[in-house]
């Protein structure tokens, strides 16, 4: 039987449900804006979501408030550490407008604060796609791109005869009757591209970053090779048989290796590869068909050393001053760099820095001959001299060399004759070079702890106890007020600096001198005050008649003395924002060795919520004479955020107060470098042996190079420098966003970059230069896409604009 109940029209029903979501639509626009002006920006944000979901043809009219909400709700599940929730909110964002190039880079800000540097390169990397233009997203990119790629993938991928080297020990392996390969850190996947052209019948590449392992899987994909290649994005540890591979291989290609050697992790992988997923090797002096036995490319290293005297290192590993600006350095105080400090039971810290030492500022001068450390054979079997690479500083290499600042030597000079002793080890997967000495024909100088001296040792029973014993005189402190304090190399370089110090300490002086009149009419004001309340009463209040210090404030990042120094200065109350315990214990160690009351010096952080408060008054009541900032960083950079702290920090001075620098120009000049050219972006496709891998790695090319010396740069000036920028903290009306430049050509070549550095005043007297010799600061360069041709006398016009911290430089046509 039919249904007697009468059918609703189709249109009608539709027409209807069309009218109550018009009204859910308008219902939940208001409850979204009465929830915005009441701060509820979760509702606020769960009612667009509504909107949205129900009338997508809203979007371009609430675009601009739905960012405004997420962004606010997502602050606040920040700070709640709801991180769920907040990546949540996010997703649903950018399913409803995925080409949103503010929430992709405001989404890929949050992942990077929660350490998730791959995901949150891919939402930078995919917000200037769609917008080339968005200054926030290419600052972000370009910041996060070295943490991702890092720049020595450009200078080993265009080391033509690094890989050409690989290619012909791989080929000749191949040849031999290793089929069958497996490539531990592929990286972008070029020795495996090299194994299957040498025609091996089974690749496989594992590679731990996930940038790089997608950008693997697009180079070997676009050399046609992914049906023969497998990739692993994972630990060489991890790799199971037949879980990742079928069986055993018979070559491990690798260059897991840095400029200590072992400081990647080369000795654990290939150890965990021979017992797990090479074939057996093969003994000496046995035949036989190569598939059947494993092989590692590099098959042996051998590591070499020599000693130098530089003062370019010296002045970044060894504090030389015991005065600085007036201030004593305490013996009791020892300054040492993180490649000088002993093993961290918490965190293992390479025991050596790398440098180019053929660029090194200043040259070196070598000490003793080249000598033979130890050789290490990856295959257990004879040396293989057919192919062989060099990272000696006399080579025109990729590399960087190993470099362990000597400390603690009684006595550092050495003469023609003596010797030079060393322990030499592996631990932590870091070669170590320890407990040196020099030995004369007189007498015997030895470092700090020099365990020769120790019969006892000798007589321990076994290699354990002698380990033992070595690490309890490591650690044991003779004086209970002695302080070791770890200083990052550019510190220590700064506290070398003694140029530095004495022009804050003029600069200090000159503004509490201009100051001090207004403070003395104020006290005198006050002294009269009380004279009369006194007559009145028949009482004085002296305390009142005290006038109040000067209020100093260094937020400069890192370790700093300056506040110490701002304290010799009269009647002056020091702030420091050091965070680290062990800066504050030496910073008052230093203060007691100078007589200074211990209360003299207050450590800022301690008296705020948090660092981003840092920026306040000292009391309720009172205003900074001075606050130092750090403007530039020690890469060479404009530090991030820095006109938004001068900002408040002017709100904050007292009348006649100073923010230190008050002004900064930013100092350029056109130059010729195929190395800055080669260091920056792989040059096509000769370089890499005819496989297609510049494109891709390209992408994480950034257009400023940083920590660059340019006394030592190999490049030829082709303009004298000019000033391109003014930064001016105190006059912000001086500043400009856009600038164009004209600059003069004085010699003909081919303009590839514009270095550029900064010369910072603490007043229109007192400056500091960051190109200069003894300066903490290196210098950074913008690398052009594309060379120009130029011709002396001709005129170049650079558009300079400043965004934030980022300074991009372009050439006008």
């Amino acid at each position: 039987m039919p249904n007697s109940r009468p059918r609703p029209r189709r249109g009608a029903r539709s027409g209807a449900g069309a009218v109550g979501r018009d009204r859910l639509v308008s219902r939940s626009l208001q409850s979204a804006e009465h929830c915005l002006s009441a701060q509820d920006f979760g509702t606020a944000y769960a009612h667009y979501l509504l909107v949205l979901s129900l009338a997508p043809e809203l979007k371009d009219d609430v675009k601009e408030t739905f960012q405004y909400t997420l962004f606010r709700w997502a602050e606040e599940l920040d700070a709640l550490n709801r991180t769920q929730d907040l990546l949540g909110c996010y997703e649903q964002a950018l399913e409803l407008f995925p080409d949103d190039e503010v929430i992709c880079n405001s989404m890929g800000e949050h992942l990077f604060r929660m350490g998730f540097r791959d995901e949150a390169a891919g939402y930078f990397h995919k917000a200037v796609k769609l917008n080339p233009d968005f200054n926030d997203a290419k600052e972000n990119f370009y910041r996060v791109a070295n943490w991702l790629v890092e720049r020595w993938h450009f200078i080993m991928l265009n080391d033509t005869k690094r890989n050409t080297i690989y290619n012909a020990a791989i080929q000749d392996a191949v040849c031999l009757g290793s089929k069958s390969v497996l490539d531990i850190g592929a990286g972008t996947g070029i020795l495996s591209m090299f194994a299957k052209k040498a025609g091996a019948h089974s690749v496989y590449a594992c590679e731990l970053s996930k940038t790089m392992y997608e950008l693997a899987c697009d180079v070997v994909a676009a050399n046609k090779m992914e049906a023969g290649i497998k990739l692993l994005h994972m630990k060489s540890l991890d790799i199971e048989i037949p879980k990742h591979i079928p069986e055993r291989v018979s070559l491990v290609v690798t260059e897991t290796v840095d400029a200590g050697l072992f400081g990647e992790g080369i000795v654990e992988s290939l150890i965990h590869a021979w017992e797990h997923l090479l074939l057996q090797p093969k003994t000496r002096g046995e035949n036989g068909n190569c598939e059947k036995y494993g092989k590692v490319i590099p098959a042996s290293a051998v590591l070499y050393g020599m000693a130098v005297e530089c003062a370019e290192i010296r002045r970044h590993h060894r504090v030389c001053t015991k005065d600085v600006a007036g201030i004593c350095l305490p013996t009791n105080v020892k300054f040492q760099s993180p490649a000088c400090s002993s093993v961290d039971t918490e965190e293992t810290v390479e025991p050596y820095t790398t440098e180019k030492m053929s660029r090194v500022p200043g040259g070196y001068l070598a000490l003793t001959e080249c000598f033979e450390i130890m050789t290490v054979d990856f295959n257990n079997l004879q040396l293989d001299d057919e192919h062989s690479l060099s990272t000696s500083p006399s080579e025109e290499t990729c590399w960087e060399q190993a470099v362990y600042p000597v400390h603690d030597l009684a006595d550092y000079w050495i003469k023609s004759g003596d010797q030079v002793m060393m322990e030499v080890s592996c631990q932590d997967c870091y070669l170590r070079i320890q407990n040196i000495s020099v030995f004369s024909s007189e007498h015997e100088m030895d470092v700090g702890k020099d365990f020769s001296k120790d019969k006892d040792l000798f007589s321990l029973g076994s290699e354990a106890e002698l380990c033992s014993a070595l690490a309890n005189l490591q650690t044991s402190k003779p004086d209970a007020m002695e302080q070791t304090c770890i200083l990052e190399s550019t510190e220590i370089a700064l506290l070398n600096n003694s140029l530095y110090h004495e022009s804050f300490k003029m600069a200090m002086r000159k503004v509490l001198s201009s100051l001090t009149p207004e403070k003395l009419c104020q006290a005198m004001d006050t002294h009269c005050q009380n004279n009369e309340m006194s007559c009145g009463s028949g009482q004085s209040n002296s305390e009142e008649s005290i006038p109040e210090p000067f209020y100093v404030l260094d937020v400069s990042e890192g370790f700093s003395i300056l506040p110490i120094i701002a304290g010799t200065l009269g009647q002056v109350k020091p702030y420091s924002s050091v965070e680290k315990d062990q800066h504050r214990i030496t910073l008052d160690l230093i203060s007691e060795a100078n007589h200074f009351p211990k209360e003299t010096l207050e450590f800022w952080l301690r008296h705020v919520e948090d660092e981003s408060a840092v920026l306040q008054r000292p009391k309720s009541d009172k205003l900074w004479s001075i606050i130092i900032l750090d403007v530039i960083e020690p890469s060479g950079l404009i530090q991030q955020e820095i006109m938004e702290k001068a900002a408040i920090s002017r709100c904050l001075l007292q009348s006649g107060g100073k923010i230190f620098p008050q002004y900064v120009l930013m100092f350029g000049l056109l130059v010729e470098s195929q190395t800055l050219v080669e260091e920056s972006a792989v040059q096509g496709t000769e370089r890499t042996l005819g496989l297609n891998i510049a494109p891709f790695i390209n992408q994480f090319q950034v257009p400023i190079r940083v920590f660059l010396d340019l006394s030592s740069l190999p490049c030829i000036p082709l303009s004298k420098p000019v000033e391109l920028l003014r930064l001016d903290l105190m006059t912000p009306y001086l500043n400009t966003s856009n600038r164009e430049v004209k600059v003069h050509i004085c010699k003909s070549g081919q303009v590839t970059a514009i270095p550029f550095w900064y010369h910072m005043y603490l007043d229109d007297e007192i400056r500091l230069d960051t190109s200069s010799e003894a300066s903490h600061w290196k210098q950074a360069a913008v690398v052009l896409d594309n060379p120009i041709q130029v011709e002396m006398g001709e005129e170049l016009v650079l558009s300079v604009q400043h965004h934030k911290s980022n300074v991009s430089i372009t050439v006008k046509q």
